[in-house]
């Protein structure tokens, strides 16, 4: 059974594979009496056209399959369910109804607008209890999930396995599965979906009792695994589609493109219509003009093929056009009508076994083409085997150079149509894509490509996703800022998500910023100056003052002012990244010796981590943790990329400065944070993405900079900031010279007494290796980074290691005098294919603050293995 349904003036698309009643006013709709109160309470203006076909079958029990452009909407489904969850006789052989309903959606943001919607009409239902579970990859968290009283339960199909992990029995209750929006659910997530079908499947088979069992599958495309969920799992159901091209492909439309020259269409035309007119077909030839119309039926003419014209300037008019129509076929004539898309209405012409789009159509022209094949499509489900026998209708493209408009679109089409597609259309939308990519060149760059290094869907990211060097490095990070990338002090004020922020990187000494803001509080501090702005402009600088704090802003909008000559402004904090609106009366003239030093934010992306399950946003519980942990606080890192006013980091830590002992504490690192909550997972591809994208910009020498840092820098604390106060407390250079740097990540330090240097002048000749090294509380484990290495000698003393070795012909040497005593008889060398692990034993046990004495550039904790043992105490170095 199939149906074309109107409703009011505008004609609605609807394929049926069994007859349904509508229910197109609330009043009247198969749902509980409470339910419908609390969607009028909610202003509810529906049920829409698919909603009045889809409730009645949900609401009866069946299985149901619907694909429309509402297709992403929870409410195509969520009132029916709810109804038949207060039908509590249904339920009788059950112990009790907790995991009752189950709702997969295709990722956490999703399944939280599902969940907020049933906590909403939850009021008007007895017992709901729904309940959203996003788990994370924590072994322990499954264990504290407890669902008894919950009726609902919210999930995704990653979370809900690695639930049955721990409670296999978890589904033996279920009766309601819903899939929202399906085609993501079985593009993203097909094996995790038909495991939890597979296990649905033996539960229906060993239930006790009649209960009632049902699939509910909604979405806006169709998708090829549709087929075995309605052959493997599903009872007959109710399809309903009211997307005529969805509906088209599930009717086994023969989709067929012909690439050809524009010059040679109607060569290519005639092609087509010998075989149709060899086998009586009905056919319909689209066009999008007048003129091409007249041109068609000319060269049909012309060529002795019978066919027929319409057109809004046709003599004819549609009753005429469509009784000549009828007639042609039914005399065993073929018949050919050429027409303008706009006559396909009035025409009503539903039973064509044909449509040649001589005009390339976008999506959406295909589709109302389409429709007027309807009484041919297919009824049953689409099978391989009977493919032939059951195609009944025939759609062909004609494919040429002039056809790069929509070519996307019909691609994106015609393969989850899975049709055969020519290399030219492949070659066509290629080129669009990147004219398309040519004309965002403008925007800004694409945020999910900085901070995971990829965009899932380029095509529909409004986004730029290649360097445009007049934009991206119009504001360089200035050398200044970073003195030394391998250790920037970074102060974050706006958190964006978990990975993201805005803030200040902070100078070890003489922070030009922290100089900056002493004189503009000094300045405000008197009356006189604090004079309010009187012409508001786009980007014009301006003071703000902000609880102790004056800040430096700049207008980023002026609305309309109101009766009080005061309006909101929306301004930047140029020196912190965030934004904010304020009464224009608050904003004061800044002087222009406050505006020489260029703004102070700069974007940083925390690397090597993304959130699990390919989802393509931080769940909010992880950017909220991270943002409580961070905001404002003082973070030592290491800078791998830098672009414009954005740098890349990796890693990233949290530390805490000991002012008596001139000392800093390491409190935690971001990406383990992270990884700790169990929402994230390593993304090692990330930093050779951003720098692959940057191929057109130099990238930072690192190994120069640390030269320059060696050189010429002296080791020295860090002056911290505070929050609520920007200045910082210069050191003097005694305090300098005698402070220790506590740091877990960096080189081991940059900084070497008259003694190493005397002793480097004499290793001249040769090389120094690096070396990483990390602890536990007995022995020291120290990986001399060389190649197959000859000639090896380990010399072990109290206070002292010497690793000597050849590598490719150049000699190596360390000489490491400890900061602590180990045993040496007991401690070890082992010469592997790529380095030399030499194991330490302590003398005494416990951590050590430092591995040497006197700091060696060619030192550096392994800090991949400290993130390893994330449950150990913090970890400090000197």
């Amino acid at each position: 059974f199939q149906s074309f349904q109107n409703v009011g003036k505008a004609k609605n698309f609807l394929f049926l594979s069994k007859k349904i009643e509508p229910s197109s006013v609330l009043e009247t709709a198969p749902l509980f009496d409470g339910l419908k109160k609390e969607l009028a309470w909610n202003k509810f203006s529906g049920p829409t056209f698919t909603e009045s076909y889809c409730w009645p079958p949900v609401a009866g029990g069946y299985d149901v399959i619907a694909i429309s452009h509402e297709g992403k909407d929870p409410l195509l489904y969520i009132p029916p369910v709810l109804t038949l969850l207060q039908l509590e006789s249904d339920y009788q052989t059950l112990p009790n109804t907790s995991g009752v309903s189950l709702i997969l959606c295709p990722g956490w943001k999703k399944a939280q607008l599902v969940f907020d919607l049933l906590k909403t009409y939850e009021k008007g239902c007895r017992h709901l209890y729904p309940m959203l579970i996003i788990l994370g990859q924590k072994k322990k968290a499954a264990s504290q999930v407890k669902i008894q009283g919950c009726e609902v339960i919210v999930t995704t199909p990653c979370n809900l396995l690695r639930l049955l992990d721990h409670n296999p029995g978890l589904l033996c209750r279920l009766c309601h599965l819903v899939l929202d929006e399906m085609e993501v659910l079985f593009s993203d997530t097909p094996v995790q979906v038909f495991t939890i079908l597979d296990c649905y499947k033996k539960v229906i088979a060993q239930a006790q009792g009649i209960l009632p069992h049902q699939i509910i599958a909604v979405g806006t495309q169709w998708n090829k695994h549709i087929t075995p969920l309605i052959e493997e799992f599903m009872n007959d159901p109710h399809i309903v589609i009211t997307v005529t091209e969805e509906a088209a492909i599930f009717g086994n439309v023969q989709q067929v493109v012909q690439p050809c020259m524009n010059s040679n269409r109607t060569t290519e035309l005639l092609k087509i219509l010998d075989f149709t007119q060899r086998n009586l077909q009905k056919v319909l030839v689209f066009t999008d003009s007048i003129t091409e119309v007249e041109m068609i039926h000319k060269t049909l003419k012309s060529n002795s093929v019978v066919s027929l014209k319409k057109h809004k300037e046709s003599k004819c008019n549609a009753e005429c056009v469509l009784e000549r129509w009828r007639k042609m076929h039914s005399s065993g004539t073929p018949a050919v009508l050429v027409l303008t898309d706009d006559c396909l209405q009035s025409l009503g012409i539903t039973d064509a076994t044909c449509v040649i789009h001589f005009s390339f159509p976008s999506p959406g022209v295909l589709g109302q083409r389409l429709q007027s094949m309807r009484d041919n499509f297919c009824t049953g489900v689409k099978d391989s085997a009977v493919d032939q026998e059951c195609t009944k209708a025939k759609s062909v493209i004609l494919l040429t150079e002039n056809s790069s408009c929509h070519a996307p679109g019909i691609l994106h089409y015609l393969k989850h149509a899975e049709a055969e597609i020519p290399e030219e259309l492949y070659d066509l939308t290629a080129r669009v894509l990147e004219s398309e990519e040519d004309q965002k060149f403008s925007r800004p760059l694409c945020a999910s490509l900085k901070t995971f290094g990829i965009c899932r869907n380029r095509t529909e990211c409004p986004d730029r996703h290649e360097i445009n060097l007049s934009i991206d490095t119009a504001q360089n990070i200035a050398d200044e800022m970073i003195e030394n990338p391998e250790r920037v002090t970074i102060l974050p004020f706006l958190i964006v998500h978990a990975t993201n922020y805005f803030g200040r990187i902070v100078k070890k000494e003489k922070d030009q910023y922290t100089i900056l803001a002493k004189e503009m509080n000094d300045y405000f501090k008197v009356p006189g100056h604090r004079i309010p702005v009187k012409t508001l402009e786009k980007s014009v600088f301006c003071g703000l003052h902000e609880g102790a704090i004056y800040h430096r802003v700049q207008v980023v909008e002026t609305p309309t002012k109101d009766e009080e000559n005061v309006c909101k402004v929306t301004i930047e904090f140029i020196d912190e990244g965030r934004t904010s609106q304020v009464n224009s009366d608050q904003l004061l003239q800044l002087p222009a010796k406050f505006q020489s030093l260029p703004p102070q934010a700069v974007e940083i992306v925390v690397c090597r981590v993304k959130p699990i399950d390919n989802e393509v946003e931080w769940n909010p519980k992880v950017t909220d943790h991270i943002n409580h942990r961070i905001k404002g606080k003082l973070h030592h890192a290491k800078v791998v990329h830098t672009l414009g006013k954005t740098v890349w980091v990796d890693p990233m830590v949290g530390v805490t400065s000991l002012s008596p002992l001139k000392m800093w504490i390491n409190e935690y690192n971001i990406r383990s944070e992270i990884l700790s909550m169990g929402l994230g997972t390593d993304n090692p591809e990330h930093i050779g993405e951003i720098q692959k994208l940057c191929r057109q910009i130099p990238v930072l020498d690192h190994a120069q900079s640390l030269e320059h840092f060696t050189k010429e820098d002296t080791a020295g604390p860090e002056e911290s900031p505070s929050p609520q106060d920007t200045s910082i407390q210069e050191n003097s250079a005694d305090s300098c010279n005698s402070s220790v740097f506590l740091d877990v990540f960096f080189v081991d330090s940059v900084v070497q007494t008259n003694e190493a240097e005397d002793s480097t002048v004499d290793q001249q000749k040769c090389c120094h290796p690096h070396i990483k090294w990390f602890q536990d509380n007995v022995t020291v484990t120290l990986k001399v980074q060389i190649l197959r290495a000859a000639d090896s000698k380990c010399e072990f003393s109290r206070e002292k290691v010497v690793f000597s070795a050849y590598s490719e012909g150049r000699l190596y040497v360390a000489d490491l005098e400890l900061y602590q005593s180990v045993i040496a008889e007991k401690s070890t060398c082992v010469i592997k294919d790529t380095e030399a692990v030499i194991l330490l034993v302590k003398e005494k046990k416990g951590e050590w603050c430092n591995l040497l004495k006197n700091k060696n550039v060619h030192v550096s904790f392994d800090f991949e293995h400290w993130e390893e043992s994330e449950d150990e105490r913090p970890f400090t170095v000197g």
